[in-house]
């Protein structure tokens, strides 16, 4: 009998510590929350406001541990921010180191005052939000949240009601975790050695041809679409890429190495890839090359 009593104990005693053990496993596996930082959606009273609403929104998702907004504004300020919506990656990243975040929001918040040729005079409220990752420097997820109405008081007011929606908060939260996850994959992706190393061309086309390199030049010159978030945004940026072309002229690579959202990321990638080319040519052979193409978007005249 006393036997008995043993085995129980030690059976009871084994049971709690491989409890014990998954359940410190369970906390250990458990992500912690994403740091955000959320910046002043421009220099006036109603993109401090807006960037506020959207804050105290955002604090409202477990997933997320908001940066004090005064510390993220002071850091801002000292890495030389000035309220840009079109930023290079590095640019990105420097603005990210500053913050102490994993990610961070910008954006752009104005009351305009609209005169249709057709209809009544009115007044429309926006922000447009880029979300941006703090590591790669990439934007995520650009949002643009609009009301109109025939006060500006009114309009401002639904505008702030918006930016503390649930709805939105849904579409960032999931944004940021899934770029999250997405950026811890591509880490653990193993190198190819065998990944062929493709030369950068000179920035100057006189060194270039002076190193005996003739620079790719496409059969034809696509133009990016102005898309229509753009002009309802009357957004101007300006949109660099990388491409790499093999020695058959093909584009085999496009990274967007400067962002201007709206859009015109996803426009100039789709253009750049159509592209076929005349292959660089170095000494009379083709080589492969890589080079930057930069896209500079204006709003079309009224």
């Amino acid at each position: 009998m006393p036997a008995m009593i043993n085995i129980r104990v030690l059976l009871l005693t084994c049971t709690l510590l491989i409890l014990g053990g998954y359940a410190r496993t369970q906390g250990q596996t458990t992500s912690p929350p994403m740091k955000l930082a959320v910046l002043d959606f421009g220099d006036t009273k109603l993109g401090r406001l807006a960037a506020d609403k959207l804050t105290s929104n955002l604090r409202g998702s477990a997933a997320l541990a908001i940066v004090d907004r005064d510390l993220a504004r002071a850091a801002a300020r000292g890495g030389g921010y000035a309220y840009s919506l079109n930023m290079t990656l590095a640019e990105a990243r420097d603005l990210g180191a500053a913050l102490g975040s994993d990610f961070f929001i910008i954006g752009d918040a104005q009351t305009l005052r609209r005169s249709p040729s057709t209809l009544p005079v009115y007044f429309e409220s926006y922000a447009s939000l880029f979300l941006v990752s703090a590591r790669t420097g990439r934007l995520v997820l650009w949002l643009r949240q609009s009301v109109k109405a025939e006060r500006a008081e009114i309009a401002e007011r639904a505008l702030l009601v918006q930016l503390e929606s649930a709805d939105l908060r849904d579409q960032i939260a999931p944004g940021i975790q899934q770029s999250h996850l997405a950026e811890r994959e591509a880490r653990a992706l193993p190198i190819d050695p065998n990944t062929p190393i493709i030369e950068a061309a000179p920035d100057d086309e006189k060194k270039a041809e002076a190193d005996g390199l003739r620079l790719p030049r496409p059969f034809r010159r696509p133009i990016p679409e102005y898309t229509a978030s753009a002009a309802e945004a009357e957004a101007e940026a300006t949109v660099d890429v990388i491409v790499d072309i093999n020695e058959k002229g093909d584009v085999t690579r496009v990274e967007i190495v400067r962002w201007g959202g709206f859009g015109l990321d996803e426009s100039t990638a789709s253009t750049v890839r159509r592209i076929n080319f005349f292959p660089a040519m170095r000494d009379g052979v083709a080589v492969s090359l890589r080079v930057l193409l930069r896209y500079n978007f204006r709003k079309p005249p009224k």
